[in-house]
């Protein structure tokens, strides 16, 4: 990895100003499928650092989203940031604009593996976990608790088989990480002889079901489709505007009765009045 990418690492910052850097990380656009597939090829083939800059800034707000998953171990923010963002790299580094993924997609690999790695360096109650089943049941351990406290005998089964390791495993990394969990959760205010009683366990775990670079891409697209409907509502004539907005957009819809009687006009021509901006509103979306 070149210098100039490695020291896009070191944006995060270490003070309380982590605030100002999620707000100028969001306000920078997101890509279009053409200029993002326009930069990943101008750095696949020509080695473009300013290409791959323009990558890895427009998907610093991806890396925030990712990161926040993540908050429930007690590590700073700014630094599960920073951490995603070298994965980020390397996924931008790796990519293949002619593969036919979006770059979003195929970094969320990335960024949680870095992410995991720092997790696993961390903290330390899971330094001991290093074969590849210990970290598996570590990050997977309270996603199958019905409930915070011991698991019963049935629930230590059904863990280890659906994890494949031992329950010796499970009950061995459950002992330790309810042990962390009173550790982590000890306050500012607590001394050093509070008792066991005033910690309480509550370790958050990412959600291991939920598709984030789907939910990013989605959320993407509906703010993309909306600013693109906005603009295009603004070519109607005010009239035109008000049919489209009570029949398609308003909660509780107008009929075309409702506003023939509105506009002293037949439903006829309210139905033609609509198909036509619908027809107007296609075309300048379509632009």
């Amino acid at each position: 990895m070149s210098k100039t990418m490695q020291s896009m690492a070191l944006m995060v910052p270490k003070s309380g100003s982590i605030e100002a850097y999620m707000q100028s990380a969001y306000s920078i656009p997101m890509l279009t499928a053409e200029r993002e597939h326009e930069l990943a090829t101008r750095l696949y083939e020509k080695d473009d650092l300013q290409a791959a800059q323009e990558l890895i800034m427009s998907h610093l707000r991806f890396v925030i989203h990712v990161a926040k998953g993540y908050a429930g171990y007690g590590l700073p923010q700014a630094d599960l940031i920073q951490e995603g963002n070298v994965g980020l790299m390397k996924a931008v580094k790796r990519f293949n604009p002619e593969v036919g993924v979006r770059l979003v997609s195929f970094a969320v690999h990335w960024i949680k593996a870095e992410i995991h790695e720092y997790v696993l360096r961390n903290w330390r109650i899971v330094k001991v976990a290093t074969t590849k089943a210990q970290r598996k049941l570590f990050f997977n351990l309270r996603k199958n608790k019905k409930r915070l406290g011991w698991f019963s005998n049935e629930e230590v089964s059904t863990v280890a088989e659906s994890l494949g390791v031992s329950e010796k495993d499970v009950l061995e990394m459950e002992s330790r990480m309810t042990n962390q969990d009173q550790a982590f959760e000890l306050s500012s205010d607590d001394d050093d002889n509070a008792s066991a009683s005033s910690f309480s366990p509550a370790q958050y775990l990412e959600d291991k079901q939920s598709d984030l670079a789907t939910e990013v891409e989605d959320k993407n697209w509906e703010t993309h489709a909306n600013k693109q409907l906005a603009n295009a509502m603004v070519s109607l004539d005010d009239r035109s505007q008000d049919i489209i907005k009570t029949r398609w957009l308003d909660d509780e819809k107008s009929t075309l009765q409702e506003l023939a009687n509105k506009y002293q006009i037949s439903a006829e021509r309210v139905r033609q009045l609509e198909k036509n901006a619908l027809n107007k509103l296609k075309g300048v979306i379509a632009v």
